[in-house]
This record gives structure tokens, sequence and C-alpha cells, in this order.
């Protein structure tokens, strides 16, 4: 899905203009940190951002994500299945929940579904920000086989796909980086995220004046291994519009088709 392209992938795609400064190599754990959203920052509460996913000349498939407030909590919601060609020979059917707090970004619970290739499993994951530890829950859907194990977790953290609406609540910059914790159940990462300059770009959904901005891992152990660009909206909601990161198989670009409710 699209949070696999931040930290899953392999080498790095290289779009039109991008900045190519290299991985960091080394980060002070004090620089990681999660700031509570601005007043002015507005969530994409009750909407629906569709994307269409292509591969060289492929239609690769679609994924959605919504964002949906859920008692004291925002719970986001985000499915992806692949189609066409891709499909035949690594089909990806996913589905992820995560909810954390508006106010702070901290997320605390989150679901998975994973049906890619030939894995079939699904992860809960519980953070006790009191007791400062992960819990992650994982079973292999198709040899029975579970898996329970407990992590350090830190004072906050975001989640692979929540994080992308932590990037787009921070000011966005020309020449800035954040560096920010990442929780995936297992032991902490942590990501920086560089803007790197501002584009227009043409998506279905239309044409943009769009802020790009570079993500990768800055530590733990996919650190190297897959970067990630996303061009958001140049405005107040800071839209997705595109991304673009390489995966295993090759490198992949989410366009947003439509934004619904």
């Amino acid at each position: 899905m699209l949070a696999v392209a931040i930290f899953g992938g392999i080498g790095v795609g290289n779009p039109q203009n991008a900045s190519t400064s290299g991985t960091v190599t080394s980060i002070a754990s004090a620089e990681a940190r999660i700031l509570p959203p601005s007043p002015s920052y507005h969530f994409p509460a009750n909407k629906t951002l569709v994307y269409g996913a292509d591969w060289h000349a492929f239609n690769a498939g679609t994924a959605t994500i919504q964002l949906r407030p859920d008692g004291t909590t925002e719970k986001l919601i985000a499915a992806a299945n692949s189609s066409g060609t891709i499909n035949l020979f690594f089909p990806v059917h996913d589905w992820f929940e995560a909810h954390f707090d508006p106010k702070t970004f901290c997320s605390s619970r989150v679901f998975k579904h994973s049906e890619e290739g030939k894995r079939n499993r699904e992860v809960h994951i519980q953070v006790d920000y009191e007791r400062r530890k992960s819990v992650l829950d994982e079973k292999n859907l198709k040899t029975g086989e579970s898996k329970h194990e407990e992590n350090d977790a830190p004072a906050c953290a975001t989640d692979i796909v929540s994080g992308f609406f932590y990037v787009a609540s921070l000011p966005l910059q020309t020449g800035s980086a954040s560096y920010f914790p990442v929780s995936d159940g297992g032991k902490t990462s942590v990501a920086v995220v560089r803007v790197e300059g501002r584009d227009q770009v043409r998506v279905p959904a239309g044409t943009f004046h769009a802020i790009r901005v570079s993500l990768e891992a800055a530590s733990g152990k996919l650190q190297g291994k897959g970067k990630l660009w996303v061009w958001f909206s140049d405005d107040a909601e800071h839209i997705p519009l595109q991304m673009q990161g390489k995966m295993g198989w090759g490198t992949v670009m989410f366009k947003l088709q439509k934004v619904g409710e």
C-alpha cells in the first residue's frame, strides 16, 4: 500500500528536478519528535481520497484513504488493491486502520490486514504511552502461527500511514527538514522529511500548485532502503496529490483521481 513506499522500497526513484541529498547516516534522538498540529491546519475529515497507481505504462491498482472523527480520536482507513498485470504476479489486497489523537498526532491503535503476494497476515498494535510500550500481535493467516511482542515506544509516535498527514500538518517551508518517530509495532524508526521545492502537477483530479517533499528512514532496519517523494497541495489543506517511490518490483506513481465525501 502507500506506506510501503516510505519504508519498504528498495532503491530510489528520481522525479524530475528532485534533490539528490544522501541518506542520513546518524541522528540525535532528541531531534526526532512529533509536533502538535497548528490551529491553522484542518484535517480532510469526512473526505475520501482516491488514488490510481501506475507502474511503467500499466495501471497497477487503486488506493483510498479516509479520515473520520471517532470519539476523541481521528480514525484513518486506507485500502489498496492491485489490478491488471501487477495483480497477475504480485497481487496486493491490503486494509489498514489507525487511531490517533488529533491534538497531539500520537497514534494509539493500528490494525493491518495484508495480502501481498504469497503473504497473508493480520497485525494488531496497541501503544501504551504510560508504560512507553508498543504491543504487537501478529497472525499468519496461512499457517496459523502467531507472534506477540512488546517493544519500547517513545513519548509520542505516528504510524506509517497517519504519518502522511503528520507531514501535511507541518509548515513545509522550502529547504526545511524535520525528523519524527514512526512506530510499526516493532522497534521505532526515525523518518526525515525534506521540503525540496515547489512544482505544478497535473493529476486526474486537476492541475495544482504543489510542494514537493522527500521522505526516507533516517534510522532503523530500513535506513537506506528506499525513498518516497510526495507532492502536497500548496494551500492550507496540504492534500497529498501525488506520490512516487520505488518498490521491489519497480517505481510506482500514485496520483489523486478524486476527492469524495
